[in-house]
């Protein structure tokens, strides 16, 4: 017998079991683009070439992630979403076992940009948990689920560099495969299959992205401010561990291990996910935010505590800074899959597409300042950015629905 997704009534609640596959899901398919940050030392040594050179791959991988969001993403509005999910994660843990594989450059970059490609379907999952939940519980459902995604963000940089630096980084994505395999055995069999909500064809889905730019003010408001958020995020990951090098004489490994105290604050997610179904995902925003913008002006801080006590404080700044990032990040979805129900695949893409603009953006500029201006040129880009998606969050906008 086929299970039929139906949304829940307000008296239902989705099962924590199936929530929390989901959840997983989603964390070990982000993953995936991912695994090659903390490692491209060692495939510039395995490949003999520059490590600018080996920076292509994270790069492609990014970009290939981008290019899902936007291109494959809104096949989410018109086919079985339960089909979608799974033929994208085998066709991940292919292109995983093939860059395990990979023999020469050219390769391993074409394998890493099919990877970006793919590991999209960590979005179509978050979504997934949109369309089998009850209204009144869709920001706590959407809010563990995405618990799992920046978990996996950030934890997987741990597991690659750990993996690498004592198996090798091949090693890293044929596990990486293997895991995806067990994922797509366990959604084969757990998951309800989702029937499309309409029977637009892929050319009228994507052109009717900018009708839904233009129909709806939440919409702009929510992704233009999570790009500023996101310039934030990425400038200080970026330059993260050349912080650490030059002042602390820290590896790079250590800045991996920075990943467990960003967890901290995913875990936050299903939490902030609850407040917005009761208090408004508005209200969250403006706290939010706040925390962000807080957070990354304590870290101007640093240099004036004692050595041993400047790597504590910056530990804590980052606790407080991603749980703002990631309340942000999941009030926002709050806003935008509540527009419109049957366009939540298509939403989802321009959210996502313009929230890595705003890692691009800021990855760019975070490098360019720390070398041309230092740390604190990185701070204060960190701290002007958010201050500027605040002020884009305090504009009222016209409500079309209640959120």
């Amino acid at each position: 017998m086929t299970l039929i997704a139906q949304p829940l009534t307000k008296q239902q609640t989705l099962p924590l079991k199936q929530l929390f596959g989901l959840s997983v899901g989603a964390g070990f398919s982000v993953s995936a683009i991912y695994y090659n940050q903390p490692i491209i030392g060692l495939l510039s040594n395995a490949f003999q070439i520059k490590v600018s050179e080996a920076g292509l791959i994270a790069m492609l991988t990014q970009i290939g992630y981008a290019l899902g969001i936007f291109f494959l993403v809104p096949l989410g509005d018109m086919v079985n979403r339960k089909k979608l999910i799974i033929s994208k994660l085998v066709l991940l843990c292919a292109a995983l076992w093939l860059c395990s594989f990979s023999s020469t450059f050219p390769i391993l970059l074409i394998t890493s940009l099919c990877v970006g490609i793919l590991a999209t379907s960590a979005q179509d999952i978050v979504l997934a948990s949109t369309v089998i939940s009850p209204l009144n519980q869709r920001g706590k459902s959407v809010g563990i689920v995405m618990t799992g995604l920046l978990s996996g963000i950030l934890l997987s940089r741990v597991f690659s560099g750990i993996i690498g630096q004592f198996w090798g980084w091949a090693i890293i994505f044929q596990l990486a495969a293997s895991i995806i395999m067990a994922l797509i055995i366990y959604f084969w069999f757990s998951l309800p299959t989702m029937p499309s909500q309409n029977t637009l064809t892929y050319k009228q889905i994507m052109a009717s992205l900018k009708p839904l730019w233009q129909q709806f003010p939440q919409l702009r408001q929510s992704v233009v401010a999570q790009c500023f958020v996101s310039i934030a995020f990425s400038a200080f990951w970026t330059t993260l561990a050349l912080f650490l090098s030059h002042n602390y004489g820290l590896g790079s490994a250590t800045a991996g291990t920075f990943g467990l105290a960003g967890a901290a604050g995913a875990i936050s997610a299903p939490l902030i996910g609850g407040l917005s179904d009761r208090i408004g995902a508005h209200k969250i925003l403006l706290v939010s935010i706040s925390i962000v913008i807080l957070s990354f002006i304590a870290m101007l801080f640093i240099p004036f505590f004692a050595i041993h006590l400047q790597i504590g404080w910056l530990v804590l700044c980052v606790i407080l800074f991603d749980f703002g990032i990631n309340a942000t990040l999941v009030s926002h979805q709050t806003i935008v899959y509540s527009l419109q129900p049957e366009a939540r695949g298509r939403l989802n893409s321009i959210l996502f597409t313009f929230m890595f603009i705003g890692m691009a953006i800021g990855s760019a500029a975070g490098s360019y300042l720390y070398q041309h201006v230092g740390w604190n040129g990185v701070l204060m880009l960190t701290i002007v950015a958010p201050m500027i998606a605040l002020i884009i969050r305090m504009k009222p906008v016209q409500q079309q629905q209640q959120i």
